[in-house]
């Protein structure tokens, strides 16, 4: 598929056949390759937190250093996604894909043999630039293969249900591997899915070349180290289980501020630059700045909730594991039956109508779970938001793919992709410190006045050490119940701002999404050539 036009300049006309791709004959081996590759970066997002007990009583980790077995993979994830991107733009989009899937394969094998602390991290460091490379990659051969119209928006959607279900699949095979083999399978799961993908690339994925542009050093570097440094600085923001803020501790503060300033000399670095690594002009149409801003608030939104629901029914109902993951079933088929009527639905009825009915129903659903007690029961509590919520995101995911790949010049379809994902990469570490605050704090101080009123209650009372415990129990599971559900409160106040982004800012209709010509864009460089 070619995009461009015929009065383009000769250096369009060879970053254009640079980036030029010949259509294969079996897109749905294609598609298979590319929803496997993205099902196990998304599932890797979550299958180790349900490792994480185990991890810690065999390495040894303390408190505060276990996160960083979770946090160094979300660091170098968020950090290098633009420059993955980009280098696929620049290097070739199949070629990166592959060196991806074998970095983030290798990374896992290695991880599985840890035997201490540090060698753990690195190699979940390792594993997230692997994950940096394949994933925008990934999103933007869909976008250079399938032609616009009903075979991306199929394309789009199985990839966006593999992105969902990779999330909720993580859960289940982590349950699943930690209660009938060990924590090590966690990691060593992904060696022989990741071997296989890779070898079939090679075999079914249209060859791209390398394009005529360099890469913009200066940018990638500020780029990497500001999204690395904003990660970071929000993974240690949180306030802790004991309600302990670390908002104000030097390192936070620290990070934060780095951050600020490298993303902003990063701005001025691509706004002079002959080469940038994010061309700005992928941000001008607001359509697409639109599908980015929802991907920040889906995952801010999402991530937290299913960290903090893992969490409400393994220490609040006493789940295991394994009843841990099947209590996620039924998210399941809540997606796929979303993702396919969004299929359907997007060329009848048009994208927007359907972005702003995902975003209402997905805060919706957010808003039940905030309705979750201690003495909630599955069926009763459970069951109805999780519906409601794979319901919601199932077509927000799917438009979000879609929108932001949206009228993109061939070049630049690599930094578009990278852009959808770091915004659910940093959207996940604002859920997580956010929420998190929040959440925790609330637990802190209702276990606190709880904890007065018991004593104050039961002032000259001798209860005996089973009732002194059982106590204690009840006032820390209300607690959890109560912090919990003002967590999932600011999660819905996030879906509700999606919509507010969907109703306000977005206008893409059906046209847009039918395979019609882009509309014309400014000229850029050759290494990103656009729509004259």
């Amino acid at each position: 598929m070619t995009t461009g036009t015929p009065h383009a300049g000769p250096g369009a006309r060879q970053a254009r056949a640079a980036t030029t791709v010949q259509a294969p004959r079996k897109l749905g081996l294609v598609l298979a390759v590319i929803a496997t590759a993205q099902l196990m970066v998304a599932l890797d997002l979550t299958i180790v937190n349900v490792a994480l007990p185990p991890i810690q009583h065999a390495l040894g980790f303390s408190g505060t250093n276990l996160e960083w077995v979770v946090n160094a993979y979300a660091v170098a994830f968020g950090g290098l996604l633009l420059l993955g991107g980009r280098a696929g733009d620049l290097l070739g989009r199949r070629r990166i894909f592959i060196a991806g899937l074998l970095v983030f394969s290798l990374a896992s094998l290695l991880g599985g043999l840890a035997t201490g602390q540090t060698w753990l991290i690195a190699a979940r460091a390792v594993q997230g630039a692997g994950a940096a490379m394949a994933a925008p990659t990934a999103l933007s051969l869909i976008a250079v293969t399938f032609p616009q119209g009903r075979a991306r928006t199929r394309a789009m959607a199985v990839y966006s249900a593999m992105a969902i279900l990779g999330i909720v699949a993580g859960l289940i095979a982590g349950g699943l591997l930690v209660t009938y083999a060990s924590w090590r399978w966690v990691l060593f799961v992904n060696v022989p899915i990741g071997l296989a993908v890779a070898a079939l690339a090679g075999r079914v994925l249209p060859k791209t070349g390398r394009s005529t542009g360099r890469f913009d050093l200066p940018g990638a570097l500020t780029a990497t180290a500001g999204v690395a440094l904003l990660v970071y600085g929000l993974s240690n923001a949180a306030t802790t289980p004991d309600g302990a803020s670390h908002w104000g501790d030097a390192k936070v503060v620290a990070a934060l501020a780095a951050a600020a300033v490298l993303l902003v000399a990063f701005a001025v670095i691509e706004a002079r630059s002959s080469h940038p690594l994010l061309p700005f002009r992928v941000l001008r149409n607001r359509d697409r700045s639109g599908a980015y801003l929802i991907s920040l608030c889906t995952g801010t939104a999402l991530i937290g909730m299913f960290f903090f629901l893992t969490l409400f029914v393994q220490e609040v109902w006493g789940y295991s594991p394994l009843k841990t993951a099947a209590a996620y079933l039924p998210f399941v088929p809540a997606v796929l039956a979303t993702t396919a009527v969004t299929q359907q639905g997007v060329n009848r009825i048009g994208p927007r109508p359907l972005l702003i009915t995902g975003s209402a129903v997905a805060a919706g659903g957010m808003f039940w779970a905030s309705r979750l007690t201690e003495h909630s029961t599955f069926a009763g509590g459970m069951l109805g938001p999780e519906l409601l919520l794979g319901a919601g995101l199932g077509p927000l995911f799917v438009l979000i793919f879609l929108i932001g790949l949206i009228k993109v010049a061939t070049g630049d379809t690599g930094v578009a992709s990278s852009l959808v994902n770091v915004g659910q990469q940093v959207g996940g570490a604002i859920g997580l410190a956010i929420v998190g605050t929040v959440a925790w704090s609330a637990v802190a101080s209702n276990r606190q006045s709880a904890a007065a009123a018991a004593a104050a209650t039961q002032a000259g009372a001798h209860p005996s050490a089973a009732q002194a415990a059982a106590l204690q129990a009840q006032i820390y599971h209300h607690a959890l119940a109560t912090g919990f559900s003002r967590g999932y409160l600011v999660s819905a106040g996030v879906l509700v701002l999606s919509l507010v982004i969907a109703l306000f800012m977005m206008r893409v209709s059906r046209a847009d999404l039918s395979g019609a010509e882009p509309t014309p864009e400014p000229a850029g460089d050759a290494s990103s050539p656009n729509l004259a």
